[in-house]
């Protein structure tokens, strides 16, 4: 960035250049909104499994928001090797809940603190010693993986519009206007507005949606009464505990979050930079999900990854610059310090939600496809991604078809599509002739 360069809102197009502070923020603003929710639901799915209280849950909801942001800024402006420079937002991952809700049950909350520590540094060296090994993540493969993670997005984004499949009301009419009027409203605005604006459109659909939930009386605010306005999170607020069928257990599981990673990272590219992701970028962009997921432990959080959501809002908006998504991590940051800032965010309805998401969901799969197609429609191509998919999104639907396999590998295989797409596809990548073409003539 020139040292005198004029800030200019037209500077959110471009990963680098000044953006006005005011108009930096409602881009910011979207980004959180958007994960926000995605966000604590892990840890109040595992901290429910572990027993844990509601002093102990909102704490480490608390820290959550607080690693999220830190991680985001790593992300941002690496430190050292660690970090892509790309504007990814992190937060904390759905992939582990299942392996965690088993252990945490089985040994208790330190247990997995002891699992994630170990399973991030794993992962944080595999990212740094990643040249040596992705060679083996081939453009198909990346293009492929990101396909998959468009596809499995989409269920997340019904359930989000039905009001969370967890809910009472869930699928009710209450929900279907909540999000028939968010998904509407991002709609018109992106239509009829003109220049940067059209870029605010998420935003836009969130706030009208909210208000309509407000004046529906369906926005829940009783968990700001009991919300202290400032506190400082806790640096080891649980006792870690090391047990080898559960570290074992974890590292397995970064090496699934490590394939999505890579997919989120080069769907970023692709899509917000009309470019291929760099192995530098890569690299760094998995060691930050690594030594950031140890450092969440050390705050008694669970694992940190880079968001999809997130990678969907900037293949539809195009907003990339830096500065902007860092004025999003300071708020997550603030909100991690100020718990009542996330006690506020946190009462946005899921039915509003997921009217936006499910417009972002689907631009991954888009992104995905757009990917495919400038890997060239070869033979050898066509049968990566054809058999990885039919095999990863056929196969998941129906968990019960593994099982004669070992727990390990259900609780790894049996409902993550994108492992399972990512295994085939690499495996496929390395078994076929890379010739298919010319042998098939011969033939």
């Amino acid at each position: 960035m020139a040292a005198g360069q004029k800030a200019s809102v037209d500077n959110i197009y471009a990963l680098d250049g000044k953006v006005p502070v005011l108009n930096a923020i409602p881009f910011g603003l979207q980004h959180i909104l958007a994960m926000f929710v995605a966000n604590i639901a892990p840890i109040l799915i595992v901290a429910g499994a572990c027993g844990m209280d509601a002093k102990n849950t909102a704490m480490i909801i608390q820290s959550a928001m607080m690693i999220a942001g830190i991680g985001t800024l790593i992300q941002l402006f690496p430190i050292w090797r660690i970090g892509s420079r790309l504007p990814i937002v992190m937060g904390i991952s759905f992939t582990f809940v299942s392996i965690a809700c088993v252990i945490g049950g089985q040994y208790g909350y330190g247990a997995i603190m002891g699992a994630v520590l170990v399973g991030g540094i794993v992962e944080g060296v595999l990212g740094l010693l990643s040249k040596y090994w992705m060679k083996l993540v081939t453009p198909i493969v990346a293009a492929t993986v990101v396909t998959a993670i468009g596809f499995s997005l989409l269920e997340v984004g019904a359930d989000s519009f039905g009001g969370g499949s967890s809910s009472a009301d869930f699928g009710s009419a209450t929900n279907w206007i909540l999000g028939t009027v968010t998904l509407v409203c991002c709609i018109v605005f992106n239509i009829v507005t003109k220049s940067y604006f059209k870029q605010l459109a998420v935003l836009f659909g969130l706030i009208v949606g909210y208000i309509v939930a407000l004046c529906m009386g369906v926005v829940d605010f009783s968990a700001l009464s009991d919300t202290s306005l400032l506190a400082l999170p806790h640096l080891m607020p649980f006792k870690m505990e090391f047990h080898a069928d559960a570290i074992i257990a974890f590292v397995l599981i970064f090496l699934v979050s490590a394939t999505e990673t890579i997919g989120d990272t080069s769907a970023l590219a692709s899509s917000g930079l009309n470019r291929d992701v760099t192995r530098k970028e890569t690299a760094g962009s998995l060691a930050c999900d690594g030594f950031v997921s140890a450092l969440s432990s050390v705050f008694g959080c669970m694992p940190i990854t880079s968001f999809s959501q997130n990678v969907g809002l900037v293949a539809m908006t195009k907003v990339v610059n830096r500065f902007v998504i860092a004025t999003g991590a300071i708020i997550m940051i603030l909100a991690g310090i100020f718990p009542v800032v996330g006690a506020v965010l946190a009462t946005l309805p899921s039915a509003v939600l997921g009217g936006c998401t499910i417009m972002m969901f689907g631009t991954i799969v888009i992104s995905g496809l757009q990917m495919i197609g400038k890997c060239g429609f070869s033979q050898r191509n066509i049968t990566i991604s054809a058999l990885s998919l039919s095999i990863g999104l056929g196969f998941t639907q129906l968990p019960d078809l593994f099982a004669i396999f070992p727990g390990i590998i259900r609780s790894i295989f049996a409902e993550n599509c994108v492992a399972v797409v990512f295994l085939t596809a690499i495996i496929l990548n390395l078994v076929l002739p890379k010739n298919m073409e010319v042998e098939r003539q011969e033939k």
